[in-house]
């Protein structure tokens, strides 16, 4: 799942793309306001699955891109990651429509379990795990089971699959899957999409994964 990630810190916006990537989400970096701002503006907010934001940014403060972003009728999940620690910017942040808040210091894998269980939530998805068609992907475990039997995938296959299998019945075009795939300015090839699925099908049956010819790709259950 593509994540954009507004943090004007360096050292730890580099901590963020290394640990939320190793963590199995596709990161975007930006540092300011004004270009969380450009990267949400429109329907590109559907590139992403959630926005980890800082506050104190420069060029524009995060309470002002949320402001913005809410205002646009955007239900992004959005998780306030900040230093301002009082009780009264934690109410100032979740009253201007953030759904979580963590302080700084973190933990890299608080962070990750609460990006997960914002998406999930965000998408109508209560148990931690996704099941389909005897298929279940454990996201937080990044394991998959077919009838129970485990089945290794390959990064890149967990994350199509991943998602695919939190928007069942709603079909995804290659564009819509290669964002959730790749990072900005990562290239891609043609036919990549078709490749994984490929690969999906072979190793966990065609009852899951549906072409739909002219449009793109869809799981649906039995």
């Amino acid at each position: 799942m593509r994540v954009l990630v507004v943090e004007d810190d360096k050292l730890l916006g580099d901590a963020l793309q290394a640990g939320l990537t190793q963590a199995g989400f596709v990161v975007a970096w930006v540092t300011d306001g004004i270009a969380a701002e450009t990267a949400l503006a429109g329907a590109l907010a559907a590139d992403f699955a959630a926005l980890v934001l800082d506050l104190g940014l420069p060029r524009r403060d995060g309470l002002a891109v949320l402001g913005r972003l809410r205002a646009q009728g955007s239900r992004l999940p959005v998780l306030i990651l900040t230093a301002r620690d009082t009780v009264d910017d934690r109410i100032a942040g979740l009253d201007a429509g953030a759904d979580d808040y963590l302080l700084k210091p973190f933990d890299m894998g608080e962070l990750a379990a609460r990006l997960r269980a914002l998406i999930r939530r965000a998408e109508g998805h209560p148990a931690p795990r996704l099941a389909l068609s005897g298929v279940e992907l454990d996201p937080a475990a990044h394991t998959v089971t077919v009838d129970g039997r485990p089945v290794e995938l390959a990064a890149k296959e967990f994350a199509l699959l991943h998602a695919l299998m939190l928007k069942p019945g709603r079909v995804l075009s290659r564009a819509q899957l290669e964002q959730q795939l790749y990072s900005w300015g990562e290239e891609t090839g043609s036919n990549t999409i078709e490749v994984y699925i490929h690969h999906l099908r072979r190793k966990l049956g065609r009852e899951l994964i549906h072409t739909i010819r002219g449009v793109g790709y869809l799981a649906r259950g039995d």
